[in-house]
């Protein structure tokens, strides 16, 4: 099984979270799985969580990195820096919109696409109806890095609060190397 980096976005995806499941069905079936806690994840800091996760890519050096909202985001600034290493599967869930003006999170945006992702496989998976990212401009995103997308129906931030516990679809993405 390959090495998997979970990435969480702002404010933690402690279980319940489908975060917290995945690393725990990784777990389970002898995965090597690193789903670190963010600093200060409540009051994120652009240049600290790069410096952090610079580090763990350094160290851990993983084949599939999922991430969740913000750190979509964090993930495209990570792609400007130096020696930033290709990973074999990147897996974008729920990305905000690149112009996202919230201000507990302001370091982050306006955030430009990078030129280069840094990951062989990519799919996208957006909701029709999550409140921080249109489904157009996941579409466009997709499309800029010829990512697979799939959209899914009312399912809000793919988080706790819109019933994201448990998630077999990504597990069995995950766990099979499907992308």
């Amino acid at each position: 099984m390959p090495k998997t980096l979970i990435l969480h976005g702002w404010g933690g995806s402690d279980a319940p979270h489908w975060q917290a499941e995945l690393a725990c069905a990784l777990a389970k079936h002898y995965g090597t799985v690193s789903f670190p806690l963010l600093d200060n994840c409540h009051f994120p800091s652009k240049n600290r969580w790069i410096r952090q996760v610079k580090a763990i890519l350094e160290d851990f050096k993983p084949d599939t990195v999922v991430c969740h909202s913000l750190a979509n985001t964090l993930w495209f600034w990570l792609c400007r820096e130096e020696n930033m290493p290709t990973v074999e599967r990147l897996f974008m869930v729920s990305p905000p919109s690149l112009k996202t003006q919230e201000q507990t999170i302001k370091t982050f945006f306006p955030c430009e696409i990078p030129k280069y992702i840094h990951a062989q496989k990519i799919h996208m998976i957006v909701s029709d109806n999550d409140p921080w990212v249109e489904v157009g401009e996941a579409e466009k995103l997709s499309k800029d890095f010829n990512a697979t997308l799939t959209v899914l129906e009312n399912a809000g931030h793919i988080n706790t609060d819109s019933g994201y516990g448990k998630w077999e679809w990504i597990e069995k993405r995950v766990m099979e190397k499907k992308c």
